[in-house]
């Protein structure tokens, strides 16, 4: 009896210790209000704190999710959550090809295997609001959509060949100390392409149809805003089971209101 009291505490604090690992690689984003550059109607949105993974996710950490996920191997994933290119880089289920580089950023996952990665750690995808209010941030300033050299960076890394194949971390940390939010691959979204829907189902997260369907034409706030304009048209081409080459992730989590 007191061996397997002694075996379910050595399980929990790895467990703990796991977890904490998690939270140690997350930065605090405090919310605010905001217009995006590149939206539905210029409407002002608001964001709450959340915490955003700082890394994408790796390919050794996926790696690690497939071990203790096989449904989502290549072999065993429904169809209807990838198409053929899920995961076409890795030469089997768990390894993956062997000249990528561990440490880049996992691609050719659909967003149903994202979605599925952060839920597994009690997180999720971040929303396009979400993404986009940290992303405006470069180095110094937590808004530089106004200077050219903001940018002008995030244009030529879009020029750029083979990002993708980087190791995470390597370009500088924003404002938020978040890395490699524009760098390294176009990241997944909870509501990757809700912003082409009219009214107000972009705020409305329970209904599914919102995450996957567009119809309505999308107001520029900013023509300026090049980059801004490249997302969001990707974005608005996706499908959920898509899988490509320069498409990654990372997760979010909610700030718990401590109860008293």
């Amino acid at each position: 009896m007191t061996t397997k009291i002694f075996s379910l505490f050595l399980v929990s604090l790895a467990i703990q210790s796991f977890m904490f690992g998690q939270a140690e690689d997350m930065a605090v984003i405090e919310g605010s209000r905001y217009i995006p550059l590149y939206g539905r109607d210029s409407t002002v949105v608001e964001v709450q704190d959340f915490k955003m993974d700082i890394y994408p996710v790796t390919i050794e950490a996926y790696q690690q999710f497939l071990k203790e996920n096989p449904k989502w191997t290549k072999s065993k994933v429904v169809k209807l959550f990838a198409d053929k290119s899920y995961l076409t880089n890795w030469k089997n289920d768990l390894e993956p090809n062997d000249a990528i580089n561990p440490k880049s950023p996992v691609n050719y996952v659909s967003w149903f295997a994202a979605k599925a990665y952060c839920e597994c750690q009690d997180k999720r995808l971040p929303t396009v609001d979400e993404w986009e209010y940290v992303a405006m941030a470069d180095e110094t300033t937590k808004d530089a959509r106004i200077k050219p050299s903001y940018n002008e960076k995030i244009l030529a890394w879009y020029e750029a060949p083979r990002t993708k194949e980087n190791t995470v971390g390597e370009t500088p940390k924003n404002a938020w100390g978040v890395y490699d939010l524009h760098g390294l691959v176009w990241e997944w979204t909870l509501d990757f392409n809700s912003v082409l829907i009219t009214g107000e189902s972009r705020k409305d997260m329970d209904n599914d149809n919102n995450l996957f369907c567009g119809s309505a034409a999308i107001n520029a706030t900013d023509l300026m805003n090049y980059a801004a304009f490249m997302r969001y048209a990707t974005r608005g081409s996706l499908k959920a089971k898509y899988a490509m080459k320069n498409l990654g992730f990372r997760c979010v989590q909610d700030i718990k209101e401590e109860t008293k």
